[in-house]
């Protein structure tokens, strides 16, 4: 047991788990929209978001905090370079405007981490706009990228997919928060740090039901695919309910991670 959660730590702090989240968000979209099996888009999401995650973890441990590196961190730091090989291959396979607005997403992250304007600290401590951040990059990877490189029209149906992804991620990304709030810099102002645990809770149930609400009045949908996404609503939801800053790591890093695998699972599964 022991060394399987070894396997299952490294697997997590490496950013793989996440990763795979992030690529089942982009085959989500690629699904719903009727895209090609770009596999170019999947694979700079993929490799992207290992590198971007790790970049924002281990940043402050080797340039800030100067800690000699654990022979894990070197590990992982050589798979984030394989990554990063993986991201420039596919990065070149991109169209054009594709490209510019990965660039874009790069220049937010790196932003994130490295303070650029005097006497300011990165913009993941500027306060309250951690999650907004976080937003706007899952958004535009899971998203934009897949849709603008396929040069797929924009139309109603995009918008209300739009909305129902920044619910998702939103939320879950409050899951996070809720976990993280003992060891989260009081200067983060974070939403539950700013309104308080329960009213998190209630926001995120609330964003959850405004997503049920979109699915409700959306027209042409299949009723598995509804009944998959009333499903994940309510997972989010159940998961609201349950985090705490007394979790374990494991129900954030690993659980709420799971979420958008599970949904491109059931999704693959009944698109067959």
């Amino acid at each position: 047991m022991s060394i399987f959660k070894r396997i299952l730590d490294f697997y997590l702090q490496a950013s793989f788990h996440v990763a795979l989240s992030c690529w089942s968000l982009v085959k989500l979209t690629q699904c719903w929209f009727h895209l090609p099996d770009d596999k170019a888009v999947s694979g700079f999401a993929f490799f992207g978001t290992i590198v971007g995650y790790n970049f924002v973890k281990y940043d402050a441990l080797v340039r800030t905090q100067k800690r000699p590196p654990q022979s894990k961190h070197l590990l992982i730091a050589g798979l984030s370079f394989m990554a990063v090989l993986g991201a420039v291959y596919c990065f070149w396979h991109l169209h054009a405007f594709t490209q510019l607005l990965s660039l874009l997403v790069l220049l937010l992250t790196v932003l994130y981490t490295l303070p650029f304007f005097p006497n300011r600290k990165n913009a993941r401590n500027w306060a309250g706009i951690k999650i907004y951040i976080v937003t706007i990059c899952w958004l535009g990877v899971t998203l934009f990228l897949p849709v603008i490189n396929a040069q797929m029209p924009i139309d109603s149906a995009f918008y209300l997919f739009a909305a129902q992804r920044i619910l998702l991620i939103f939320s879950l990304v409050l899951i996070f928060e809720i976990v993280d709030l003992k060891t989260d810099d009081p200067h983060l102002q974070t939403v539950p740090q700013q309104i308080g645990v329960q009213a998190t809770r209630r926001l995120g149930w609330l964003l959850m039901a405004i997503f049920v609400f979109i699915e409700l009045v959306w027209p042409h949908q299949l009723w598995q695919i509804s009944l998959v996404k009333f499903g994940l609503a309510a997972t989010v939801a159940l998961m609201l309910w349950q985090a705490n800053a007394n979790q374990s790591r494991y129900f954030s890093w690993f659980w709420a991670e799971s979420i958008p695998v599970v949904w491109w699972a059931a999704v693959w599964f009944l698109s067959r």
